[in-house]
């Protein structure tokens, strides 16, 4: 089983429907929050079921949601098809979205997930895609040094303030035992610190990389910020062998 076949199948990630939702409405409220503008068009990748969509649909002029899980796309597309600015597309289809036509890229709880040169890949297309001066925000990036202890405490005092609070314990013991426990022993998730990913993220092109509050409960996980330049740099040409 990949990361991938996860997120497809049927999977206890969230301890409670309560929980799931007051998840993903804390995230579209901190989506919508960062949309540049009434127009602007907006790149959601790896949004999973995003409940809330609709919210940022609302401060956005188009939204796109993008999904590697296909079950998952099937259930966005039932869920918000009547909607005529938001868009659901896969990793692949969001190749074929014109260049410098968004305003902002999102990518929450997601590169944890990628190797290392996937996530260069990735920011490679995202740089394409965004307009001169647009912005990406990678959201919800592990730290090297963050206990599962600390991720664990956070839950519960999520849950605490949302009402699902002893359904948090019986998750975080069910959670020893699951799948997504097992998958994170054999394939481990992709930690950074904060002076890696800015390495990353300025090596694949962007400027302006800088820390900023996360997304979701969880103020110990990372969120960074970094814009696509307003102009390419112009290459001075070489001078010639005989100059």
């Amino acid at each position: 089983m990949s990361w991938r076949d996860f997120w497809n199948g049927e999977h206890a990630i969230y301890v409670s429907e309560r929980h799931k939702a007051l998840h993903y409405r804390r995230i579209a409220q901190d989506i919508a929050a960062a949309v540049p503008g009434r127009d602007a068009a907006v790149l959601d990748v790896g949004c999973g079921e995003a409940l809330s969509a609709d919210l940022a649909a609302a401060a956005s002029g188009k939204l796109i949601l993008c999904e590697a899980a296909p079950t998952v796309r099937d259930k966005l597309r039932a869920r918000f098809g009547s909607l005529a600015n938001l868009l659901v597309v896969s990793p692949e289809e969001v190749e074929a979205l014109p260049d410098d036509s968004l305003g902002l890229v999102v990518a929450n709880s997601l590169i944890q997930y990628l190797s290392e040169d996937e996530l260069k890949r990735a920011l490679a297309t995202w740089l394409a895609k965004l307009r001169p001066g647009g912005e990406l925000i990678l959201a919800d990036v592990i730290p090297p040094d963050l206990s599962p202890l600390t991720d664990a405490s956070e839950l519960l005092a999520f849950a605490w303030r949302g009402g699902f609070f002893f359904a948090a314990l019986g998750g975080l013991v069910r959670t020893v035992f699951s799948d997504y426990r097992k998958l994170r022993a054999q394939y481990g998730l992709s930690t950074y610190s904060a002076v890696g990913i800015t390495a990353l993220v300025e090596a694949a092109g962007f400027e302006g990389v800088t820390r900023r509050a996360n997304f979701g409960h969880n103020p110990h996980r990372m969120a960074f910020s970094a814009r696509k330049a307003l102009t390419v740099p112009e290459i001075a040409p070489q001078a010639s062998a005989s100059a």
